[in-house]
């Protein structure tokens, strides 16, 4: 029974050792007081030590972990482009081939007069009479240009499709477009007038492409200037 009344009394006694300290003279503060302000003292330096050293490396260490995290995903993405690089280059090789075979399908500027020539054989070898046949501006593109030739035929429609086939079966890119099929007003024997554009390419040569650059890039600089 005796030792409760001694628990209490040296509680009391611990909280009394914290009244009326001087805090001038810390050396006479009881063990209580002093152990106390240490350990707080210990934990202010802790957390300070946390706050202005570990939590700046903390912050180093999580942006180290992204940015290992990011150069797996880009090691990933090379081994991935490394092993397909084959297929890639196979590819490239089968498109270079692909499109080194359309091109040879445009004529130069030389093979353009024979192969108007050509469509124009074509015309009549259907029975087609050709009220006009009248070439128009080119129009350059990147590598090639496109030369526009308004045709007006008189004949019958299946003459007319017959034509439009043999044109297609020529052995440059020719195209057929803007095509306009009325009767014939002039004729008694019920003969069609066929309004058409018909488009040929050809490849510019490295004069040509060459020339072309250059004027771009003048009227870019002019435009620059202009801003």
């Amino acid at each position: 029974m005796k030792s409760p009344s001694v628990n209490k009394v040296d509680l009391r006694t611990s909280f009394d050792s914290f009244r009326n300290l001087n805090p001038n003279d810390i050396g006479a503060w009881p063990l209580a007081p002093r152990v106390a302000v240490l350990a707080a003292l210990f934990v202010a330096v802790l957390g300070a030590g946390w706050w202005f050293a570990w939590s700046d490396e903390l912050d180093t260490l999580e942006a180290k972990q992204q940015e290992e995290l990011k150069l797996k995903d880009e090691f990933v993405d090379k081994k991935k482009q490394a092993i397909n690089l084959d297929l890639y280059t196979l590819q490239l090789v089968e498109i270079d081939r692909s499109f080194g075979a359309l091109l040879k399908q445009l004529p130069n500027k030389s093979e353009v007069e024979s192969l108007l020539i050509e469509i124009n054989q074509s015309g009549m070898g259907r029975g087609l009479q050709f009220e006009l046949f009248r070439p128009g501006a080119e129009i350059s593109q990147d590598f090639y240009a496109e030369l526009p030739i308004g045709v007006r035929l008189t004949g019958s429609y299946h003459d007319f499709g017959a034509f439009a086939g043999d044109i297609g079966r020529l052995s440059r890119i020719v195209t057929l477009s803007n095509v306009s099929i009325t009767p014939n007003p002039q004729s008694k024997d019920g003969s069609l007038v066929m309004d058409a554009v018909t488009k040929t390419f050809r490849y510019l040569d490295d004069e040509e492409v060459a020339r072309q650059k250059k004027a771009e890039q003048q009227k870019k600089a002019e435009q620059g200037a202009k801003k």
